[in-house]
């Protein structure tokens, strides 16, 4: 499920799966995976994702509204969700910058709809 109010065509840092978490890169107006929970997330790639190494010059990054997003680990919906170390949701813990909260229930690799926040901490 998802409903996107706001998807920003962006410039990839580096290479990006889809469905992934993702943060600031190095050079303004770049994007790269989020890489742990405390990472400052700004929104989550689309299905594409993108690798500049293959060409690839933009991917879109869904920035408000409900994105569908893949689990790294058993999540109960309701829960408050960060990145991991791909860029996947996992449930946030004290520290945690949160991406958002989790509309389903779901375990690793499953790709469910999260409601995208902005990025404060648990």
């Amino acid at each position: 499920m998802r409903n996107e109010i706001l998807v920003k065509t962006v410039v990839p840092g580096a290479a990006i799966a889809g469905y992934r978490v993702c943060k600031h890169g190095v050079a303004d107006n770049t994007i790269i995976q989020s890489a742990n929970g405390t990472d400052l997330h700004i929104g989550v790639s689309t299905y594409v994702g993108a690798d500049p190494a293959n060409g690839d010059e933009t991917v879109d990054l869904v920035m408000m509204g409900i994105a569908e997003v893949e689990y790294g680990g058993n999540i109960n919906r309701g829960e408050l969700v960060t990145a991991d170390a791909n860029g996947r949701v996992v449930s946030a813990t004290t520290g945690d910058m949160v991406i958002g909260r989790a509309l389903a229930s779901g375990v690793t690799n499953d790709i469910h709809g999260v409601l995208l926040t902005s990025a404060e901490k648990a």
